[in-house]
């Protein structure tokens, strides 16, 4: 209870009309059913007469259900009040301190708060986050560049933990789209979370622990954990789920799926190419060999970050013709690009992702499921034509690129430096959220305990943003005054 009370010392300032009769009505429940508040009779209060009165003010008003309005007509004298005294400190302080306080503060600085200038609302507007079903190769590049990460070592863990999630979930009879979506959360997961906290074993196992509920292929963490420990192991060593030994392991992982549904924004929304893969097969009259080729690359497909950028029809007819290539079996139709406006999809958006399988089999054919299948030549002799394609169409290698100013100072992807200075600043990470006055997560003391909220609709993110943001812009002006 405050000396000049009553209202709401909260986090936010208010207007006395706007936040008072809920607080009234709950002070006159507690004083007439509980006798909590124990309001002294008229005359009774002693020093703290005053502020008696004006709760009295307030609970008989609620008792004679009179209008709110009548009981703050004296506005003039509520909200300097409001904006001295409207933190959490002085909930803290004894009633006749801060009475005796508040009457010294008067005396001292008389009126001059009341004309001062509006202070900003402490409140933290917190943070929205927009689900991105789609990553483009630029923002992947800017969250590897804005965590320091070195370009070797997250390819070398990017295979290796989607070569650790496809073994495990052979060994558990798991679908392929479970397969897809773990990848999916794999990569969203290392885009937003450095290697450096946490192992590609932990992230993969719960990437897979998350992928079987949201494809309602259940399994328990310490299945997945045991069917890997069992793929290192002999049989005569291999152990059950119920094995103590991976206890721990298993409460780490569910400790992650958290992280894991964070970092993706909640979306479950999935894409599997191999449905799509089937209905081109049978519209091109493609067959049984190359259209098995075809399966088995959109399998390696998710080794790179192509799942990220594009669409179930762009990966599965590029893994179409990248099968029909290399079988020497050429679709011309599929080539041709004819029937793309039809599926959505167009050539520059085929190339890339050409492209991407190309570089994948050329730099670590050994780690890839198709790779040693085929000499090292016959993905260069593949490439020669498409590279000859992009040069005459003027394709780039990456859609959806906006060339931006070359900041000076700062790493590149690949870890050298523009101009060698002392100390060089990271750039901001693309995937973070950001709250409506500008504030990005984790960036001060103030943003830990923000809340962060999650959407699917980026219009509703958007209308909101430009509805709160006139609350939290500070506008200043400079006077030049001559002395």
């Amino acid at each position: 209870m405050h000396p000049d009370g009553p209202f709401f010392l909260g986090s936010e300032v208010g207007l006395p009309d706007l936040v008072l009769a809920p607080w009234a009505v709950r002070l006159w429940i507690f004083d007439e059913f509980k006798h909590g508040l124990g309001v002294p009779l008229e005359g009774a209060g002693g020093a703290d007469e005053a502020v008696w009165d004006r709760w009295k003010k307030w609970i008989g008003a609620i008792q004679a259900r009179r209008s709110i309005l009548e009981t703050t007509s004296e506005k003039e004298h509520y909200l300097p009040i409001y904006r001295r005294y409207a933190d959490d400190k002085a909930q803290n302080r004894p009633i006749s301190a801060m009475a005796h306080a508040t009457r010294d503060e008067r005396a001292h600085h008389g009126s001059e708060s009341d004309h001062g200038p509006p202070v900003p609302p402490p409140i933290h507007p917190s943070f929205v986050q927009v689900a991105k079903p789609y990553i483009f190769e630029q923002t992947i590049q800017e969250c590897i560049q804005a965590m320091g990460v070195d370009p070797t070592r997250e390819v070398s863990q990017r295979l290796q933990g989607v070569t650790w999630i496809d073994n495990v979930r052979k060994a558990l009879r798991l679908p392929v789209r479970t397969f897809n979506t773990a990848v999916i959360y794999y990569h969203r997961f290392r885009l937003v979370r450095p290697d450096t906290e946490y192992s590609f074993t932990d992230s993969a196992a719960a990437a897979l622990f998350t992928a079987c509920k949201i494809e309602d292929t259940l399994k328990k963490s310490r299945d997945i954990l045991c069917a890997a420990y069992n793929l290192k192991h002999v049989p005569s060593e291999h152990l059950s789920p119920d094995d103590q030994a991976f206890e721990t392991n298993s409460r780490a992982i569910i400790g992650l799926e958290r992280l894991m549904l964070e970092c993706s924004g909640f979306d479950f929304r999935t894409r599997h190419p191999e449905k799509t893969l089937a209905k081109l097969s049978l519209h091109y009259n493609v067959g049984d060999k190359v259209t098995l080729l075809a399966y088995r690359i959109s399998l390696d497909l998710y080794r790179t970050f192509a799942p990220l950028k594009q669409t179930t029809s762009t990966m599965a007819i590029a893994c179409l013709e990248l099968a029909g290539r290399l079988s020497g079996q050429r679709i011309e139709k599929i080539e041709s690009g004819a029937d793309y406006e039809q599926w959505k999809t167009s050539r520059k958006e085929v190339m890339e992702t050409l492209f991407d399988l190309l570089e994948l089999y050329t730099d670590y054919r050994a780690l890839t499921s198709v790779g040693p299948d085929f000499q090292a030549p016959v993905f260069l002799t593949v490439r020669i034509p498409l590279n000859k394609e992009a040069n005459s169409q003027q394709i780039p290698r990456y859609n959806h690129w906006i060339d931006r100013p070359r900041q000076q100072n700062t790493q590149n992807v690949y870890g050298s430096i523009d101009k060698p200075v002392d100390t060089p600043q990271r750039p901001l990470h693309p995937l973070t959220p950001i709250a409506a006055n500008g504030d990005r997560l984790g960036m001060s003391e103030r943003d830990r305990d923000a809340a962060v909220r999650f959407t699917i609709d980026p219009e509703c993110a958007a209308d909101e943003k430009r509805q709160v943001e006139p609350y939290f812009r500070v506008e200043m002006e400079d006077y030049e005054v001559d002395v």
